[in-house]
């Protein structure tokens, strides 16, 4: 698959990142469950970003289809934010795997603080070598990990392997929308550099899952219900506050100069993929 950075991420160095975000938030007080970006149904949607982060994990569990008999892996998992409200919601079991290891303590503290530890198990280890026996899962969801990822193909093709026969992938994964600008946004460079992420080509994403022995069930274009609005929503919180290091957003928290999804305001050409896929 053709990446649009020439830089491509070390799982090592991904998981330091997320160790650092990880325990920042924590102590700042700005700690959420979810570190993903939220979906908005409708433009006129007034859910606040915490709302519309949970409506995320509740469109993946619809395309899911998964119930109390499931298994399901959450691939790059974060802090277990969604995988705890999966197994709330479905009573299916999920295992997530992280290559942070902050994260993957704050997810199994979570779960036990929740009454869940026996059905969602949380452990650190790479997606570029899943450690999981053939057709060990119903069920694979993947919000926002695969950019994170030196290798896509190879990370889903091991995916098709661990799901088991009619197993489904859910996920989203960022990309560079049409027409592309002659001179990338600012934002968009921000988002790749620090938080050692590529963007996908939508042109191959097909061909993609096919070479990797998946089947596509569907693939769209969520941008204006994603990022766009998620970018617009902090950049209204960030505009609202008064300190200058408004730079808290979400669960990241870095300098003046470095990237704040509120960077990607306005930016129509930054774009969010949901991806449904099978194996046959």
């Amino acid at each position: 698959m053709t990446e649009t950075t020439r830089t491509l991420p070390v799982p090592g160095a991904v998981g330091e990142l997320y160790d650092r975000l990880t325990l920042s938030a924590m102590h700042d007080g700005t700690f959420n469950p979810n570190v993903h970006i939220g979906y908005w149904d409708t433009p006129d949607s007034k859910a606040t970003i915490e709302e519309a982060m949970d409506r995320l994990t509740d469109v993946f569990t619809e395309w899911l289809r998964v119930d109390g008999t499931s298994h399901v892996l959450d691939l790059g998992c974060g802090v277990g934010g969604p995988g705890l409200r999966l197994v709330s919601h479905t009573g299916a079991r999920v295992t997530g795997i992280s290559v942070s290891e902050e994260q993957i303590k704050t997810a199994n503290r979570l779960a036990a603080e929740a009454g869940l530890a026996d059905r969602a198990v949380f452990q650190h280890g790479d997606a570029m070598r899943l450690p999981f026996a053939d057709d060990s899962f119903d069920a694979v969801m993947a919000l926002e990990s695969l950019c994170h990822m030196p290798d896509r193909q190879q990370v889903l093709t091991d995916v098709a392997r661990v799901l088991a026969p009619g197993g489904r992938l859910v996920l989203t994964d960022v990309f560079e929308r049409h027409p592309r600008k002659e001179v990338r946004h600012p934002g968009i460079d921000k988002f790749c550099r620090d938080l050692m992420s590529t963007t996908a080509d939508v042109d191959d994403y097909v061909a993609l899952l096919h070479r990797s022995g998946l089947r596509l069930r569907g693939i769209l274009d969520i941008t204006e219900q994603t990022t766009l609005r998620l970018a617009e929503e902090l950049g209204k919180v960030a505009t609202a506050q008064d300190r200058p290091a408004a730079m808290n957003e979400g669960n990241f928290d870095f300098t003046e100069d470095a990237f704040r999804p509120s960077d990607l305001a306005g930016v129509d050409d930054f774009g969010c993929l949901l991806v449904i896929a099978e194996r046959p």
